[in-house]
């Protein structure tokens, strides 16, 4: 949903410990934490944050299986420096504290976006109703418990909240008194077999449905059974060891006292929670009406994309908006704190999310609860987890393709005449860690050809990629350092050199900025192009009609080899335009509908350039300019695009203006 204007700076508390934090912190532990081998503060052992959780485990009698289970699917056990995810919470247990989060998000902004994208009617805007986001912040009383289980970790263990926040130790200990504390509530006894916990996990996702606790305590045990290990994001190795037999008592979840949610008319798989919260359909009078589109898809069109959208804003206040009539609309929104998935618009109908009346015509939209422009908010793994599957099984059912030409970010769809391209929004943005995303998916971006490959999938190490962006809080502002999926593109092989330029971007030849929401010189994971050229560390690859570099060192790639269709301008064409949609030539419209031009952008594909072939489809054109459905008309023409990754856009070309080269190494 965002658009080019970052949102209003949020609290940003945690990011740094005040003066004396970090020795408050360790006093209070004092009582509770053994003797550990010597270690600065400023370079801790690598094995310390595994320790803290065999510490927590056997002070509150929570099975560390349990304890590591929890935490891993809260946060992968990352401890963000102490910054809150996008529902405030903290550390590895993901203890949140949200109010202040909230407070910041009431007011974020929107870009000038037309949401439909079809100029059969008056625009629609993200930004056209504001008074629903306009709310005053929550007062905590008021915030779902699982908003604010800080507070009662720091009374369970008598740590401060600053500790708790800031401090991965006091923090795992605060996640193991609240998953003992629910044990005893449901009368269990503190049981060193993790089969026994299944009731205390599914409490302390802080869901109000037995659904999703159900969801995400499988989803906990899951873990368990096939165990994990990673690095963290400060450098701890932490290891859960595999309880491959642990069969738990799932019957617990219906003694905590959560509500049912019927799930006759969703449209998710059985693995993850789904409900029923309907989109606004309502006509306004003057032929005006919102805020989506009837339509009988796959039967009339085929669903071809899945849309990738972060909301810009609260859970809360993301469904006051998809239920105003007035507003715009997509498919579903994804909670951050647990997973839950809200429907809103039946996958039959086309939902008013991308920007881009052809993309819509033909995608699903899904928006996740979350902020582009705020590289501390993180997202939890259970929301990509649930999210994945989500995707997986939309993908199944309508035979979308599992790549970045199928599943788009909002960022990657392309503006559909030359003067709407600026206004076009930009996430999720480069913290969206699609290289996690596609594991989950189960289609993780591999080498599927040599080194020296005519084609590329770029493919950085998320954790480690740190490229200085800039605009999240103040415009020029440097944002705060964080792993990114994006690399940068130059003019020349030189980190000094200019960055390309974007003239769609901006027609008077300015330069490209760092700014988090310029889009102008930057390729993300998974994204394939031709290659143009190799130079010592560094590779070319065909972009917005140049020659683009990155660094690419063999040490430590960014990109992978990849076997991959690619198309040029056919001989004797010295360019060929580019468009932003693939509409019908205009013989394919019958009398009663208007026909819609056929639109070039300011790109070109020049001839020796090559680009990525992403799909080839006939033009198509979905007239539904009433509420009014009987006249809605279906226009499919003779004239067949292909879809290119032109830029960090897609974009389309006509098939008769290029010739699809042989796959090669």
């Amino acid at each position: 949903m965002q658009g080019s204007v970052p949102p209003h700076p949020r609290a940003r508390r945690g990011r740094a410990l005040r003066a004396g934090g970090a020795v408050a912190s360790a006093a209070l532990l004092l009582p509770l934490v053994s003797a550990a081998p010597s270690a600065t503060a400023e370079q801790p052992r690598a094995d310390t944050l595994q320790q803290e959780f065999a510490e927590a485990s056997e002070h509150y009698g929570v099975p560390q299986s349990v304890l590591l289970g929890v935490a891993y699917l809260q946060s992968r056990w990352d401890a963000h420096s102490g910054a809150p995810s996008v529902t405030g919470g903290y550390g590895p247990m993901h203890l949140t504290d949200a109010r202040a989060a909230l407070a910041g998000t009431q007011h974020h902004s929107e870009g000038a976006e037309d949401a439909r994208g079809d100029t059969s009617r008056p625009a629609r805007t993200a930004g056209a109703v504001r008074s629903a986001a306009a709310t005053a912040p929550p007062e905590m009383s008021e915030l779902p418990a699982r908003l604010r289980t800080l507070d009662r970790a720091a009374t369970l263990t008598g740590l401060s909240a600053e500790a708790l926040r800031e401090s991965p130790a006091a923090n795992v200990r605060g996640g193991a008194a609240l998953l003992a504390a629910a044990q005893r509530d449901l009368g269990e006894p503190l049981s060193g077999d993790p089969a026994d916990w299944y009731g205390a996990v599914a409490r302390f996702s802080g869901a109000d449905d037995s659904a999703t606790a159900s969801a995400y305590a499988d989803d906990v045990y899951a873990v368990i059974r096939g165990g994990e290990r990673r690095t963290t994001d400060s450098g701890q190795r932490v290891v859960l060891r595999a309880v491959p037999a642990v069969s738990p008592d799932t019957s617990q979840t219906a003694r905590l006292g959560l509500r049912t949610v019927p799930t006759d008319r969703t449209e998710c798989p059985r693995t993850v929670a789904c409900e029923w919260l309907p989109a606004a359909y309502a006509e306004f009078g003057d032929k005006d009406y919102g805020n989506h589109d009837k339509a009988d898809r796959p039967a009339s069109q085929s669903i071809d994309y899945i849309v990738i959208h972060d909301t810009e804003g609260s859970w809360d206040t993301t469904l006051k908006l998809i239920q105003n009539p007035d507003y715009v609309s997509w498919n579903y929104t994804l909670r951050s704190s647990d997973g839950h998935i809200a429907q809103h618009v039946a996958t039959k109908d086309v939902a008013w999310h991308a920007g881009n009346w052809y993309i819509n015509a033909k995608s699903v939209g899904l928006e996740h609860e979350g902020f582009l422009a705020a590289p501390d908010a993180w997202y939890t793994e259970s929301m990509y987890r649930t999210s994945a599957r989500l995707v997986k099984y939309l993908a199944e059912r309508f035979d979308v393709p599992l790549n970045r030409q199928h599943i788009l970010g909002h960022d990657t769809v392309p503006g559909t005449t030359t003067p709407l391209i600026p206004d076009m929004h930009t996430d999720p943005g480069p913290y969206w860690d699609w290289a996690h995303y596609f594991q989950l998916l189960g289609k993780p971006f591999e080498a599927t050809a040599g080194a020296n490959a005519d084609v590329v999938t770029i493919r950085p190490d998320y954790a480690s990629n740190k490229p200085v962006y800039t605009g999240c809080e103040q415009p020029g502002e440097a944002c705060a350092p964080h792993g990114s999926g994006a690399v940068r593109l130059y003019t020349a092989p030189d980190a000094g050199a200019a960055l390309v330029k974007d003239i769609g971007l901006r027609p008077g030849g300015e330069d490209t900025t760092t700014d988090v929401n310029d889009l102008g010189a930057r390729a993300t994971t998974g994204q394939q192009y031709a290659v143009a050229g190799r130079q010592g560390d560094w590779t070319a690859i065909w972009y917005l009609g140049q020659k683009a570099w990155f660094h690419n060192p063999r040490t430590g790639p960014t990109a992978v080899g990849a076997k991959a269709s690619v198309l040029t301008p056919k001989a004797g064409v010295a360019e060929v335009p580019v468009y932003g949609r693939a509409y019908p030539e205009a013989s394919a419209y019958p009398a009663e509908v208007p026909v819609q031009t056929v639109s070039a952008l300011p790109y070109k594909v020049l001839a020796g350039q090559r680009y990525v072939v992403g799909d080839s489809a006939p033009g198509e054109y979905y007239y539904a300019p009433a509420f009014d459905t009987s006249g809605h008309r279906v226009v499919r023409g003779q004239e067949r695009y292909y879809e290119i990754q032109y830029g960090h856009r897609v974009g389309y070309v006509k098939a008769s203006d290029v010739e699809v080269l042989p796959v090669r190494r």
